[in-house]
């Protein structure tokens, strides 16, 4: 016969046995909860992560386009100075072309030309090309092919092929005039 106390004993691990399995069993719903806490925490950082990364590369690009364009305004007020200035110089006659002011005058427009594209300003090409109301308006049309630039009134310019002043143009109507009725006339 068993001793008292290995009876007691006995009767006390028999008794531990089922409480020891619900421990186990809460101890792993616990770690099993506390795992899905957990990874989404980790899908909350990563998300907040590449927001952040997102906002940063926005701002970067944000800014970059702030200095790119901040003297578009400037430029696009110059740019009639230049057009009269142009004109000035067409005007002149070609009797007088040769005069060494005439040259100081070709050589101030070349500097204000170059200048211009340092600053990323380009021309708008035009005439002969087909029309683009991206890049050009039309203030009339004209005899000529269909949609071709005849004749440009106004230089369009671009800002990093983004277009600050679009060219003002004469477009082709469609009506052209044939060779052959051209050589009947004369």
């Amino acid at each position: 016969m068993q001793p008292e106390s290995e009876k007691e004993q006995n009767l006390q691990t028999d008794e531990t046995k089922p409480t020891e399995s619900n421990d186990t069993e809460e101890l792993k719903k616990a770690l099993a909860e506390e795992k899905s806490k957990c990874e989404m925490n980790l899908a909350r950082w990563q998300r907040a992560q590449a927001d952040f990364i997102n906002f940063k590369r926005y701002t970067e690009q944000e800014k970059s386009d702030t200095c790119k364009f901040a003297n578009a305004n400037l430029l696009l007020n110059i740019l009639p100075v230049i057009d009269d200035f142009q004109r000035a110089l067409g005007a002149i006659p070609h009797s007088e072309s040769k005069h060494k002011w005439v040259e100081g005058l070709k050589l101030i427009e070349r500097k204000f030309q170059d200048t211009l594209q340092k600053q990323g300003v380009e021309t708008i090409k035009s005439v002969g090309e087909e029309f683009d109301p991206k890049f050009m308006e039309a203030i009339t049309c004209g005899k000529g092919k269909k949609d071709i630039v005849l004749m440009e009134l106004e230089k369009g310019y671009k800002l990093y092929d983004k277009v600050i002043r679009p060219a003002k143009v004469i477009v082709g109507s469609g009506d052209e005039e044939s060779n052959e009725e051209t050589d009947k006339e004369e």
